[in-house]
C-alpha cells in the first residue's frame, strides 16, 4: 500500500491499523478493500476441542519459512506453526487486509523517512520446547531467505534491505549489517531507500522465527520448530502431516489465532475428486473436515444444485490471476510478435469451462486482478473471449517463426485439463503443444530452474499486500530472477523499460498516483506479453458440516483462514 502525502511516507502505523490509506493531503482505501465480496464466515459457533481433518491431494512444497511462498501453504505455516512480526486480522472481508502485531508489540516504527524500521517483540513469547523467541531469531530467518540453498521464498527482504547486493547468507557470509539487534526484544531493519509498506513484508513468513541452533537447513521443511499454537508429532512426506497444541503458546501474546482444535490431521495424495466427493457426503470424520486445495470444476454442478452442500461452499475473490508464462529467452518466445500472436490465439472461455466456469472466475485482460486497478477490469488488447485465430495467424506471419512449431507445456497434475484446452486453442493456429505434467508438490520447484525450464507453464500469481508493487515486480522485473527457486518472473523476462518504469512508481509518494500507474504499466507490459492472462480465478473450497468459523481470507487467496477453523458445539 502506498501512502500519500506531501513530503515522504507518513507513519504507516496508524493507516493500516485504521485500515486506511489517509494521510496528509487525503487518501483512499487499498484498491483491495474497495472490490469484491467477501464469503462470511459458516453459520454455528465453533468450540475448543476436537480434531480438524485437511484433505489434500497434494504434500506441501515447502513449510520452511523461509521458502514458504504459495498462499496456501503461508496461510497454514503462518496460522499454524510459526508468528512474523505482524500479521493480518482473522476477519472475513476488507477487515482482514488490516495488518496487526503479531510477534511484535506495534506494526513497526518507522525513521529515516522510510528507510529505517525498529521492531519490539512482545514478551512471554515462547517456542516449543519452552525456550524463548529472541529477536536475533527472526534476524537469522531473515538472513536464511538470501542463502542460495534455500531458494523459492518471498524475495522482499533482498530487494530492499541496505548492502546486501553480493550478501549470500548465513551459512556462508555470516550476518547482514542492515538487520541489528541491540537486545532480546528489538529488531531494526535498514533500507537502501524508503519503503512506507515495510510491515505488509513483515507480515510473511520470511519475517518468522528460526533459532540458529534448530535450523536443519534444507531438511527445515520436513520439521519446523513452532513458535505458533502447534507443533509438528509426525510428517510422512505425501501422506500425512499430524499437529497438536504447543503447551508453551500463550494465547494472550495472541489475540489473532483461535486455535480451536485440539488435533489437526492433513491427509496428502487424495484424488481431488474423491476428496470434493467425500465432502458432499458429509460422513463420518469427513463432517469435521474441510479441502486444502480448490474444488475441481466438474464439481460445481453437483454442489451448486443441493442447497444443503451449497451453504458449506465458499468461493471468495482471491486477488489472483491465472495466467500462461513463456519462457522469453528462447525460441520462438523471443519474438515479441510471437507472444503476442498467443494472447489472440488463447480460447479464454475453454479454459474458464475447465475451471468450473464463470463461477470459478472472470476472463482475465490484464494482469493486475480488478481488486489492484480500482474494482474495474482493464482491457488493453481488446481480444475477443474465445481469441481472434486471424490475427494470430497474422501476427505469427509477421514474428517470421517457421510454421509448424512444437513447444512444451509445464502444467500440474491438476491442471492437466486446463493444459489441454490451451493445447487444443494453439492448434488452430498451427502451435503443437507437448504438455508436461509434475505433482504440485514439486511443481513450482520445476519451473523454477532456469536451466531447465524450456516452454510454457500454466502459472499464477496473488496479490501478497493490496498493492500493485506485490504483482507487477514481481512478475516482471528481471531483476528479481534466480536461477533456482525463481518465483513470480517465470518468464525471465527482461525489458528495461520496464524496469526503469518499476523504479519510478516505487519511489512515488501519492497514492492514486501510483495506483494508476501500475495499470498503465500492466498495460505496456499487456502489449510485449511474457505472459497471458487467462482468468482471474475464484478460491472454490468445501467444508464439511462440522466445522465452523470457515471463511475465505482476502490476503490468502481465499483460502481458509485457519486461525478460525474448528469444530461446532
Amino acid at each position: 500500500m502506498f501512502i500519500k502525502t506531501t513530503a515522504g511516507p507518513c507513519l504507516l502505523a496508524i493507516a493500516v491499523l485504521l485500515g486506511t490509506a489517509a494521510c496528509s493531503g487525503g487518501g483512499k482505501a487499498p484498491a483491495a478493500q474497495r472490490s469484491g465480496e467477501a464469503s462470511q464466515p459458516s453459520a454455528g459457533e465453533a468450540a475448543r476441542g476436537g480434531t480438524l481433518t485437511i484433505l489434500s491431494n497434494q504434500d506441501f512444497s515447502h513449510l520452511d519459512p523461509t521458502r514458504n511462498w504459495t498462499m496456501p501453504e503461508m496461510d497454514f505455516g503462518l496460522r499454524y506453526l510459526y508468528r512474523s512480526l505482524v500479521t493480518y486480522r482473522a476477519e472475513p472481508g476488507a477487515a482482514g487486509l488490516q495488518v496487526v502485531p503479531d510477534l511484535a508489540t506495534t506494526v513497526g516504527e518507522m525513521s529515516d523517512g522510510g528507510k529505517t524500521w525498529t521492531f519490539t517483540l512482545k514478551e512471554g513469547l515462547k517456542y516449543e520446547d519452552g525456550s524463548p523467541v529472541v529477536a536475533a531469531d527472526v534476524r537469522y530467518n531473515v538472513e536464511r531467505s538470501f542463502a542460495p540453498e534455500l531458494p523459492g521464498g518471498p524475495n522482499y527482504a533482498r530487494l530492499v534491505l541496505a548492502g546486501a547486493e553480493k550478501y549470500r547468507g548465513p551459512y556462508r557470509d555470516g550476518s547482514l549489517k542492515s538487520i541489528e539487534t541491540p537486545d532480546d526484544r528489538t529488531i531494526v531493519f535498514r533500507l537502501k531507500r524508503p519503503v512506507a509498506e515495510f510491515p505488509y513484508y513483515a507480515t510473511l513468513p520470511t519475517f518468522a522465527p528460526v533459532p540458529k541452533a534448530k535450523d536443519t537447513k534444507a531438511q527445515y521443511d520436513n520439521h519446523v520448530f513452532s513458535s505458533g499454537p502447534y507443533k509438528i508429532d509426525t510428517y510422512d512426506r505425501g501422506k500425512q502431516l499430524v499437529l497438536s497444541r504447543n503447551e508453551h503458546w500463550d494465547p494472550a501474546t495472541d489475540p489473532t489465532r483461535k486455535a480451536l482444535p485440539d488435533k489437526i490431521v492433513v491427509k496428502q495424495g487424495l484424488r481431488q475428486s474423491v476428496i470434493v466427493d467425500r465432502l458432499i457426503a458429509d460422513q463420518g470424520d469427513d463432517r469435521t473436515a474441510v479441502t486444502y486445495a480448490d474444488v475441481n470444476g466438474e464439481s460445481f454442478a453437483k454442489i451448486l444444485t443441493n442447497p444443503k452442500v451449497k451453504a458449506r461452499f465458499h468461493n471468495e475473490i482471491r486477488g489472483c490471476t491465472d495466467t500462461l508464462a513463456m519462457n522469453t529467452t528462447m525460441a520462438p518466445f523471443d519474438k515479441p510478435a510471437f507472444r503476442l500472436a498467443l494472447q489472440y490465439a488463447i480460447d479464454k472461455e475453454a479454459y474458464q469451462t475447465t475451471q468450473g466456469g464463470p463461477a470459478a472466475g472472470e476472463i482475465a485482460t490484464a494482469y493486475l486482478p480488478p481488486s489492484l486497478s480500482g474494482g474495474v477490469p482493464q482491457d488493453t488488447l481488446k481480444i475477443p473471449p474465445a481469441g481472434d485465430v486471424a490475427k494470430a495467424k497474422a501476427l505469427i506471419a509477421e514474428s517470421g517463426v517457421p510454421m509448424p512449431v512444437r513447444i512444451k507445456m509445464y502444467a500440474s497434475t491438476g491442471d492437466k485439463v486446463a493444459a489441454t484446452a490451451i493445447q487444443e486453442s494453439l492448434k488452430r493456429v498451427g502451435v503443437e503443444t507437448e504438455i508436461n505434467t509434475f505433482d504440485p508438490s514439486v511443481f513450482y520447484d520445476t519451473i523454477g530452474d532456469t536451466a531447465k525450464f524450456d516452454g510454457m507453464a500454466l502459472y499464477g500469481w496473488c496479490q501478497d499486500y493490496p498493492s500493485g508493487s506485490s504483482f507487477i515486480p514481481m512478475m516482471f522485473d528481471g531483476r528479481t530472477i534466480t536461477d533456482k527457486g525463481n518465483s513470480g518472473n517465470i518468464s525471465l523476462f527482461r525489458d528495461q523499460e520496464t524496469m526503469d518504469r518499476i523504479d519510478a512508481i516505487q519511489a512515488m509518494t501519492e497514492l492514486k498516483a501510483a495506483d494508476r500507474a501500475w495499470v498503465d504499466l500492466d498495460a505496456a507490459i499487456m502489449q510485449k506479453a511474457p505472459m497471458i492472462p487467462l482468468v482471474w480465478a475464484r478460491k472454490p473450497l468445501l467444508a464439511g458440516s462440522g466445522v465452523g468459523g470457515a471463511f475465505g481470507h482476502p490476503i490468502w487467496s481465499g483460502q481458509f483462514d485457519y486461525a478460525t477453523l474448528g469444530i461446532r458445539k
